[in-house]
């Protein structure tokens, strides 16, 4: 990390590496592209719609909205997704560009999606607030995040663990807190605030299936940005006691020959009221 980074920066440097978006790919989205309906049904998406996939990663909501027969654009600022989503779905567009201030003008979409992408904003608030302006009066915005650590037991085993044997004060740039719209207050909340009528929240069951109980650690290692640097940061003796940890965790949800892991998502969507 540069010293001084912004958070911005942080995380576009950290989406740019090929072998980060790879490892993302080959297994986080696994789980993540189990909570795609959901985005798409509380969006209220339809057949000819035009609908903007923010935050696109390597495509896989734009190619299920193309699927359900509505037009997508995918928008990303790393141009290594962008290149990704091309090449894996060439009859879709992509287009590189900032999720707070995306590259459209006013009211050019029926829908907006943004999955697991509102907090690698630097300020998710403008992000809505862009979601609100392209959208067309009358269209609907959804949005996929984790849900809260005690349940997405992934994600909450492994910040346990750098709590309990190492540090989350290791001086990345201070971003936007990774559950901070995982309750409905909060996503209500930021909704209403962007300009959004009838909030609506709920939860959507993902599980995570493993082969062995270090998977879950050498994923976060290697596919993820903020908790990759967090964990490269600790002493090695620290690490070690993280990984234990994360392990001894994970063993509780074997299942037969494999663990599975409830990593559940929350999806919040509400509509840009009619004029």
């Amino acid at each position: 990390m540069i010293p001084d980074q912004s958070f911005g920066d942080f995380e576009l440097a950290g989406w740019e590496d090929e072998s980060t978006v790879a490892e993302y790919d080959r297994h986080l989205s696994l789980v993540t592209t189990q909570s795609v309906e959901a985005l798409l049904d509380d969006a209220h998406l339809s057949s000819g719609h035009e609908v903007l996939d923010v935050a696109t990663g390597a495509g896989y909501v734009a190619a299920a909205a193309a699927r359900r027969g509505a037009r997508p654009v995918g928008v990303d600022f790393s141009a290594t997704q962008v290149r990704l989503a091309r090449e894996r779905y060439p009859s879709i567009r992509f287009e590189q560009g900032d999720a707070q201030a995306l590259p459209f003008d006013a009211d050019t979409f029926e829908t907006v999606v943004i999955a697991f992408g509102l907090c690698h904003l630097p300020n998710p608030d403008i992000g809505l607030r862009e979601a609100f302006r392209v959208l067309k009066p009358g269209g609907g915005v959804a949005f996929s995040v984790w849900d809260m650590p005690e349940r997405s037991v992934g994600m909450g085993a492994l910040y346990a663990a750098i709590r309990a044997h190492g540090s989350l004060d290791v001086g990345l740039p201070a971003g936007p807190n990774f559950f901070l719209f995982s309750s409905p207050e909060q996503s209500t909340k930021a909704l209403r605030a962007a300009g959004f009528d009838s909030p609506t929240f709920r939860q959507v069951l993902q599980v995570w299936r493993h082969s062995n109980p270090d998977q879950l650690f050498a994923m976060m290692a290697t596919g993820t940005v903020r908790a990759a640097a967090t964990l490269r940061a600790q002493s090695f003796r620290a690490r070690e006691a993280i990984r234990e940890a994360v392990r001894e965790a994970i063993s509780a949800y074997r299942r037969a020959d494999e663990y599975e892991v409830p990593m559940p998502a929350v999806v919040a969507a509400a509509v840009k009221p009619r004029r």
